[in-house]
Formats: C-alpha cells, sequence, structure tokens
C-alpha cells in the first residue's frame, strides 16, 4: 500500500521571495556557464567539461534556497528531499510513463525513424559504449536535463507553490526557463552569425522551451517526481525538434500517413496527458496536485 499523502499547507510565501528567490536561481545557473574564461565555443570539450563543474556546484547551491526559504510548516510534514522531488514511493510510474506519454507526443518522428532504419543503431552495444564516452551526447542527454531540470523544477517549484496556485506556478518557471536560454545569443553573435538571423533562432528556442518548461513543470506537480520531468527532458533531447523537411520530401502517400501520424500523436498525447499523470499513480499529494 502506497502511503497516504497530504498536500503541502498552504501557507503564503511573499511574491518577492518566491519570484526573487527563482530569479536568482535562474541567473546563478546561467552566469556559472560563464565564468571560465575561454576562446573555445560550447562545444569544445575543455567548455564543455568546465560547464559541468558550474552547474554541479549550481546544484549544490540551489537547495540552500529552498531549506532556509520554506516555511518552518512544510517542513514539519516532509523533509526537504521529498518537496524536491526525490521520494522512492510511485517512483517506478515516475520513470515510465513519462517517457510513454512523450513517446505519443512523437509518435510522428518516432514513426519516421522506424520506417528510414535508424533506429537499428540502438541495438547496437557499441553505440551505446561510444555515447557515454562523448561529452556531446553526456551534456545533451544527462548532464543538461539533470541539472536543468533540477534548478528550474526541483529547487524553484516547492518555492512558486507556497505562494501561487500551480497553474500560475507553472507559467513562471518555464518563463525563466526560455529565457535562460537566451545566453546563446552571445555564443551565436561570437560565432559570426548575422544579427537577424540570431534573433529568429533565439526567439523560436525562446518559444519551444517555455513551451516544454510548462510541460516538464506540469509533470514535476502532478506527479510529485524529479524523475517525471528528468526522462521527458532527455527524450526530447535525444529526439530533437521535428524535422517536418523530411516528412515534407515523402512521396504522396507516405507523406500523408506521417502528417496523419504527427497529428495522432499530437491529439493522443493533450487527451492521455492528465489521465497518465494521475496523481494518486505517482502517491502524490503533497502540490495539492487535486486543484491540476
Amino acid at each position: 500500500m502506497t502511503p497516504e499523502f497530504e498536500p503541502l499547507p498552504k501557507i503564503e510565501l511573499p511574491v518577492v521571495t518566491s519570484v526573487g528567490a527563482s530569479f536568482v536561481i535562474s541567473v546563478i545557473y546561467v552566469a556559472s556557464l560563464y565564468v571560465w574564461k575561454s576562446k573555445h565555443d560550447r562545444d569544445h570539450p575543455d567548455t564543455i567539461k568546465r560547464r559541468f563543474c558550474s552547474v554541479f556546484i549550481v546544484m549544490l547551491i540551489s537547495p540552500f534556497f529552498v531549506y532556509f526559504l520554506t516555511c518552518d510548516g512544510v517542513f514539519r510534514k516532509y523533509t526537504l528531499w521529498e518537496i524536491m522531488g526525490f521520494r522512492l514511493d510511485g517512483l517506478l510510474t515516475a520513470v515510465c510513463l513519462p517517457v510513454i506519454l512523450t513517446s505519443i507526443l512523437f509518435l510522428g518522428p518516432l514513426s519516421v525513424t522506424l520506417t528510414n532504419g535508424l533506429w537499428r543503431i540502438y541495438s547496437e552495444p557499441m553505440y551505446w559504449v561510444n555515447a557515454v564516452q562523448n561529452l556531446l551526447w553526456l551534456r545533451n542527454h544527462l548532464i543538461a536535463p539533470l541539472s536543468e531540470e533540477f534548478t528550474f523544477r526541483a529547487c524553484m517549484l516547492p518555492l512558486l507553490l507556497q505562494t501561487f496556485h500551480p497553474h500560475v506556478a507553472m507559467l513562471i518557471t518555464p518563463l525563466l526557463f526560455g529565457l535562460a536560454h537566451l545566453h546563446h545569443i552571445k555564443e551565436r553573435l561570437r560565432d559570426g552569425s548575422k544579427l537577424k538571423i540570431v534573433l529568429t533562432i533565439s526567439f523560436f528556442q525562446f518559444f519551444y522551451t517555455t513551451i516544454f518548461g510548462i510541460y516538464s513543470a506540469y509533470l514535476f506537480i502532478r506527479t510529485g517526481h524529479f524523475a517525471a520531468p528528468f526522462v521527458a527532458h532527455a527524450f526530447c533531447n535525444h529526439m530533437g525538434f521535428p524535422d517536418l523537411q523530411e516528412v515534407l520530401q515523402q512521396k504522396d502517400r507516405r507523406r500523408a500517413i506521417f502528417l496523419g501520424l504527427y497529428l495522432l500523436g499530437l491529439v493522443g498525447w493533450i487527451l492521455l496527458l492528465p489521465t497518465l499523470t494521475t496523481p494518486s499513480w505517482y502517491a502524490n499529494n503533497l502540490f495539492w496536485a487535486g486543484e491540476v
């Protein structure tokens, strides 16, 4: 039997405190990426290694904001790690169902992968051996999802949920998450890209990272688990943004089938989202999930 959890006490944390702390955490996260002086780009091994160190230090600092700013009434019922989403109850569900849910969203791209044979590389042991030795792969599939979800979800949402209704909290962290990605403007300009192109790419990146941030925050609040947004984030990073150009280049029949699967995946994801994130399935009642 899963234990019965009571929701976090509705003790209002001042807006300036919760939002201000969340903003400071996001600034620290982005600033940590630039404390190292280097002429190399973001994909150079030296830059990646140094940024690994930076984000791990931020991950050590960020929980102190939660610990010192969370109301005493919360800690009378829960530990710091529980409100940050680190619990054993419901963990297996929190790992599996978000991957299934996100896979439904990517039904179209996954279908393309299955038909072009790219999926076969996943059955090759050397693919995984090489992957875990590749710094770019580790950054994109492990360190970035781990550090970003820990910082922007596990450390910010427990503070914001003491101030705002979950629907509002789910919008604040994604905005900070999206804004945090705008630091790439500096790197693209340094690489010689034209300002107009840089701004277009950055606006698009801000848009889709904000949308993903809403989904990620929703997963965290509904499941009460850090694992849920983490696995969804890692999966999305692996898939990348859907390549519609490849679909449009297919022959008429195949193009229609793939576009239909894209649409079916989106509709299926929307319809199944509330059900597959039912809080009781995750032993979650920490974040007033019944109100979401």
